[in-house]
């Protein structure tokens, strides 16, 4: 009886592990992350510049299979979407453990355009697309390119989103279609370890000994 409830223990956790290590990991890879603006900043909207007032946003990434992102802002309770974004992977040398977001710096009294969000502790962030006359207009007020895709793109849902082009817009008015990108590497959690994994193996491992031993006993008492 022994040996059956000590089977029955080692399955039961190794149930647990196996429920509990891919929710983690699907949390990283949303990327959701709380971010509190302490002055109004502008995002690409659907129907033009979207600004968002000083508050507290959740940020998440709804798809990143592909070298087009998907970007997600909600209110904190997420149930308003504020907006939906074209993002295309930006690289950074120094990663941070803090969650970093740049800006294009405007003309005084106007609100910062947010040009990229980064993740903590990933040296891959999301670069916003723009709607092109809004890209033109951001690029020469910054005085530095900005990446842009067609009006009738940035309206779109975000399935289409996956396959707009994307140009880089030069403050001088020229535009040059973007190179495709290799999509970064897929990185998991950091905060997961191999300690979970080990211990799958031990249980796995404890579980085929104790079957073992059982089957042996059983065929030792019928000889």
């Amino acid at each position: 009886m022994k040996v059956f409830r000590l089977l029955a223990v080692s399955l039961f956790v190794l149930a647990l592990c196996a429920v509990f290590v891919p929710s983690v990991r699907a949390g990283e890879l949303d990327k959701r992350t709380i971010v509190t603006l302490n002055a109004p900043v502008e995002v690409p909207g659907a129907y033009g510049p979207e600004v968002l007032p000083a508050g507290t946003y959740v940020f998440k990434v709804v798809e990143s299979m592909s070298n087009r992102h998907i970007v997600q802002i909600f209110n904190p309770a997420e149930d308003f979407l504020y907006a939906t974004i074209l993002a295309i992977p930006n690289y950074r040398l120094h990663p941070t453990g803090k969650t970093v977001i740049t800006f294009k710096e405007m003309a005084a009294g106007q609100p910062e355009a947010i040009r990229a969000w980064f993740y903590p502790g990933r040296d891959w962030g999301e670069e916003f697309v723009y709607a092109k006359p809004r890209a033109v207009e951001l690029s020469k007020a910054a005085n530095q390119p900005v990446l842009a895709t067609p009006t009738e793109m940035a309206k779109a849902p975000a399935e289409t989103l996956q396959s707009a082009p994307v140009e880089t817009v030069k403050p001088n008015g020229e535009s040059t279609q973007m190179a495709e990108m290799t999509p970064p590497p897929a990185v998991l959690p950091q905060t997961a370890s191999w300690l979970p994994l080990m211990g799958l193996l031990g249980l796995l491992s404890l579980g085929a000994g104790l079957t073992l031993s059982l089957i042996s006993k059983r065929v030792a008492s019928m000889q």
